[in-house]
């Protein structure tokens, strides 16, 4: 892949921060010019911006250094509130931006672990299970794709990528959000690398939808994805959660501005036929 020779300085002064997947987080990132804050800084941040921010049970949320002996990270935040946050950590930073512009997503995201893990051990069931890896996995590399053309959707779920990307691409533009959510892609974009690759959920809405301020679209979102993540007859898994190769986004990589970009099968494969669907 190669960089642009000169990229334009992103909010806080990064240049991948102008990428189009940090939009939900950018205002946040131009708060911090000088580098990471701790975790009080950012705990003092989630309280301006987030105020109701909570974890599965209800209590405030804040960020800590993480206690010694920390073993069960999701219990730990779904009985305290308290999220460890180690210093200078860029993936623990971008987790504590996705609880700011996520609160209600992440806090059914707690409730849902904690909901899974007593139902199994009710169950006498050991180890975390399928539905505890796939809430992992999306809350790490997930992304909500948001689309008022139903098959933008219907052909990234069928991986047809030269179709939707290139092809389509004026469309997808003009119809299609991206919405990060997990804060180890937005950790991997600061040097993205050929077959980078997120999990999606995808959303379909009206064209009016995109009509709404950005700070309505990101709350609406947010209490979508709550609620379907909270959703115990429609679970988290293989055939819900679709790979989505983020550097044939537009925008994400000046690479990809031609039809020959998603030709290269290293990160847009072909759909091997196993089941599953947008249902």
């Amino acid at each position: 892949m190669t960089p642009a020779p000169a990229a334009p300085p992103g909010p806080g002064g990064y240049p991948w921060a102008a990428q189009p997947l940090f939009a939900p987080i950018a205002g946040l990132l131009a708060r911090f010019p000088d580098g990471l804050p701790d975790a009080a800084r950012l705990t003092a941040t989630l309280r301006e911006v987030a105020p109701d921010a909570a974890c599965g049970a209800g209590l405030p949320i804040g960020f800590i250094l993480p206690p010694a002996g920390l073993q069960a990270y999701e219990v730990h935040i779904h009985a305290t509130g308290e999220v460890p946050t180690r210093a200078d950590d860029w993936h623990d930073f971008f987790n504590a931006l996705a609880w700011c512009v996520w609160p209600r997503a992440k806090a059914a995201c707690n409730a849902r672990h904690l909901e899974v893990l007593r139902e199994r051990e009710a169950a006498g069931l050991s180890g975390r299970g399928p539905l505890r890896d796939a809430l992992t996995q999306f809350d790490e590399c997930g992304v909500l794709v948001v689309s008022s053309d139903p098959q933008i959707p219907e052909l990234l779920a069928a991986h047809e990528w030269l179709e939707v990307f290139w092809t389509r691409r004026a469309r997808l533009m003009a119809t299609t959000r991206f919405l990060v959510f997990g804060h180890a892609s937005w950790d991997q974009l600061r040097a993205p690398f050929i077959g980078l690759c997120a999990k999606a959920l995808y959303r379909v809405v009206p064209p009016g939808w995109f009509a709404q301020a950005a700070a309505l679209r990101q709350a609406d979102a947010d209490a979508w994805l709550a609620a379907r993540l909270a959703d115990g007859l429609h679970p988290l898994g293989r055939e819900s959660l679709f790979p989505l190769p983020l550097l044939g986004i537009p925008g994400v990589t000046p690479d990809n501005e031609c039809a020959a970009y998603y030709t290269d099968t290293r990160q847009f494969r072909p759909l091997r036929r196993t089941g599953g669907g947008l249902g």
